[in-house]
């Protein structure tokens, strides 16, 4: 009888066989793992999206090493929802800035141009389409004067502004001759004659806000100087302007000076023009003028040319009288001594101011001071007929709030609110040291994505930008980056400025300020984490599909549990996800998810067509 421990006909295997097979076994299982991902389909679609994107993964890289035994915490989310095309429609659709809703509201103040989100239920919860023949962006610089017809299928501009020369539509692309109303030899010259007046080469001038912007011309040509533009208009009967600035590769987004403050801090913005805006600035007791001046810095510069400037040539053109474009200017004169601007420049079709440094050099007349400790508080907050106060100096010569480096030293010198420790918390010292964490952050995420710093990724959002350190990483003229502060977040906007960089305050509760499609990379650092008790996930995820752009890339940083969470609403929104390490290993419960969102469009049987 043979014993159970050498059963008959058969030898004893040896350690260097059974390692054998079970290397067999893990190699074959591993590929399988890898395979049923996404990253290793056999079909087409797969293929091509990985194709297309260009997504290089560093070999040494576990996509998935640490988190199948990750436990997912039960939520009251249904598991593995698949969210279904919304209606083509849709395809344009701006939640807070929708036409039938707009009407709906009081156009006193552009009132019904500003935001107006839906309730809840009103709420789409479907996925935009792209529209039908949606090809990828021309590339930076070409991107700057060309955009692809199928992408913003809109002529009206090009009849409406052909004189001006604000764009041209040649076959199947729309040109952009760089003309504006008031600059018809072109953004680069008209930007020469303001540089004969403000000091835009040497890096004193970096950040700028153009305020009723047409398709951002000004932005476009500012960018050859390394200036960084905050345009904005609103969604009105000038069809598609902003979206034709972000398709540009631009930074635009959809907004008014009507009723609440711009989503700005204050003391922002070096230089800020209004070109032919048409904003009415004398009305409301010049409140209009008084929010530019609450978000420009002190020695900073503004430009009006338009109306009433040059009046005596084109009041017959503007089909209005001498005597009320004289009165116009005279009181536009009049509110500016009483903001402590000083006339630098009026020569043709443009003027120019420069704000005082400081309180301590204007020696102006009585005047209504606000009363608000916190002039950086602007959400949703009404706009006042008052003079946002400065912070108080020492000497006539100081400037209000601290003086700032010339750019590119601003960047990563000491913000003057860190010094002055107007930021609770941050030190020089926390501040230098949140700087090398986000280079090395950024460094690995190249590493996982070469493609970043290139032209491939020109429109960036920071969601949860902190000190703007992801920003300041990834500063280049081949990208700019959105820094987005959110409004339950620590207030850090102000100092983003400082270092010479954009953003803007947001609630992402609600819908974002732009057209679908308009970003090519987003980034969310411990946003979910932020957020995941305030709205519901699946929202914040659906906006950042809408404003996403096909083939477009999404880097979450955050807690392993509540990426599980957001890679398991992702699945069903046509997105290629992995979750990877962070750099540091696989230690700590903070793991990035790298998204990719799918190629898709709409058809009008409202169906949807994936790439083949």
């Amino acid at each position: 009888m043979a014993s159970k421990q050498h059963p008959p006909g058969g030898r004893s295997r040896s350690p260097k066989m059974i390692f054998i097979v079970i290397g067999l076994w893990c190699f074959f299982y591993l590929l399988g793992a890898w395979q049923r991902s996404g990253f290793g389909k056999g079909d087409s679609i797969a293929m091509e999206i990985t194709k297309k994107t260009e997504c290089i993964i560093e070999p040494n890289l576990d996509f998935e090493p640490h988190h199948n035994d990750v436990v997912i915490v039960e939520t009251s989310e249904p598991k593995a929802k698949r969210f279904k095309p919304c209606d083509v429609k849709y395809t344009d659709y701006t939640p807070c800035q929708d036409q039938d809703r707009a009407m709906k509201f009081p156009r006193e103040n552009m009132n019904y141009r500003e935001r107006h989100c839906p309730p809840e239920e009103e709420k789409l919860h479907c996925l935009i389409p792209a529209p039908k023949g949606y090809s990828t962006q021309f590339p930076w610089p070409k991107g700057r004067d060309y955009v692809h017809y199928a992408n913003v299928p809109y002529k009206s501009l090009t009849v409406e502004k052909a004189v001006q020369h604000w764009v041209e539509f040649q076959g199947n692309v729309f040109k952009f001759p760089g003309g504006g109303t008031m600059f018809p030899q072109g953004a680069d010259a008209y930007i020469d004659e303001l540089a004969s007046v403000i000091p835009i080469a040497n890096g004193s001038i970096r950040t700028a806000l153009d305020t009723g912007c047409g398709v951002a011309s000004w932005g476009a040509y500012l960018l050859n100087r390394n200036i960084l533009a905050m345009s904005f208009a609103p969604r009105d009967n000038h069809e598609a302007q902003v979206q034709f600035a972000l398709e540009r590769g631009v930074p635009a987004f959809i907004g008014v000076l009507g009723t609440i403050q711009l989503p700005y801090p204050a003391r922002a913005f070096d230089m800020a023009q209004c070109s032919r805006c048409l904003i009415p600035w004398t009305s409301n007791d010049g409140m209009y003028l008084m929010e530019v001046d609450r978000v420009l810095r002190p020695g900073g510069y503004w430009i009006l040319s338009g109306p009433p400037i040059n009046w005596k040539t084109y009041y017959k053109t503007w089909k209005r009288t001498k005597e009320d474009l004289q009165a116009e200017q005279r009181r536009i004169e009049e509110l500016a001594e009483q903001l402590c601007w000083e006339k630098k420049y009026e020569k043709g079709d443009i003027a120019i101011w420069r704000k005082k440094v400081n309180a301590k050099s204007c020696h102006r007349k009585s005047a209504n001071i606000c009363e608000s400790e916190d002039a950086d508080d602007v959400w949703y907050k009404k706009m006042d007929t008052c003079i946002t106060p400065l912070p108080e100096v020492a000497s006539q010569e100081e400037v209000a709030g601290g003086e700032l480096r010339k750019f590119p030293a601003r960047l990563y010198a000491v913000p003057p609110r860190i010094v002055k420790g107007f930021v609770p918390g941050v030190t020089a010292e926390s501040y230098q040291e949140d700087s090398e964490k986000w280079k090395n952050h950024v460094s690995a995420y190249k590493k996982i994505n070469k493609l970043i710093g290139s032209t491939r990724y020109r429109n960036i959002m920071d969601m949860n930008a902190g000190l703007g350190g992801f920003a300041a990483a990834l500063e280049s003229p081949k990208a700019w980056v959105v820094n987005v502060v959110p409004t339950i977040a620590d207030n850090t906007l102000g100092v983003i400025y400082e270092r010479g960089l954009i953003g803007i305050y947001h609630d992402w509760c609600e819908a974002f300020s732009t057209y679908p499609r308009t970003y090519d990379l987003l980034h969310a650092n411990a946003l979910f984490s932020m957020y995941k008790d305030k709205c519901n996930i699946e929202d914040i995820l659906l906006e950042m599909d809408r404003i996403l752009r096909p083939e477009g890339v999404v880097i979450f940083r955050d807690e392993v549990d509540v990426l599980n969470t957001v890679k398991m609403i992702a699945s069903g929104m046509r997105w290629e996800t992995k979750m990877l390490d962070h750099e540091y290993g696989p230690l700590g419960p903070e793991k990035i998810l790298v998204a990719v969102k799918q190629y898709w469009v709409g058809t009008e049987s409202n169906k949807t067509e994936s790439v083949q």
